[in-house]
């Protein structure tokens, strides 16, 4: 449980600004990505979920692992996984060194449609985040939120990436 602070210390103006500006930003932005996937019938989450799998060793991982790595709830990452599996774009099976745990695979029909899918999702990111930005604003933001996540998650690990 948190424990309240003895003192509360108030965001200033431009710290107020600057939070605001983040939250809203970040919410229109993914709001923005869902609906340029939405027509091709993916969702936002369950794109983050096969393309984390594309990038995996052997397109696989363990289902504990991959909540970790979207940030996603294990409730939640099962009933996409469901979904998914529905679709015949995963599939789940116990892992082999652990009767509790499951492993998700990447499908060739889920390949299939990440692969049909992801150029369009990159142009989306490039529209709505990429070009909006300057090239060294980008690098802050990115430089910020690295510093964000290293302090909420210290032990995190990115798959096919160094940072």
């Amino acid at each position: 449980m948190t424990e309240m602070p003895d003192e509360t210390r108030w965001l200033d103006d431009d710290q107020q600004h600057h939070w605001r500006a983040y939250l809203r930003g970040s919410r229109l932005l993914e709001r923005a990505l869902g609906e340029d996937l939405a027509p091709l019938g993916i969702q936002l989450a369950e794109y983050e979920l096969v393309s984390m799998l594309s990038e995996a060793p052997g397109q696989r991982m363990r289902m504990s692992h991959l909540a970790d790595r979207i940030v996603q709830s294990r409730s939640r990452v099962t009933h996409t996984a469901a979904r998914l599996e529905r679709r015949g774009w995963v599939s789940r099976a116990p892992a082999p060194d652990d009767g509790r745990g499951v492993d998700i695979e990447l499908t060739d029909s889920g390949r299939e449609v990440l692969d049909r899918v992801s150029g369009l999702h990159v142009d989306s990111v490039r529209r709505h985040l990429v070009d909006a930005l300057t090239p060294a604003q980008l690098a802050a933001l990115g430089d910020a939120m690295g510093t964000v996540r290293d302090a909420l998650a210290p032990d995190h690990q990115e798959i096919g990436l160094d940072g």
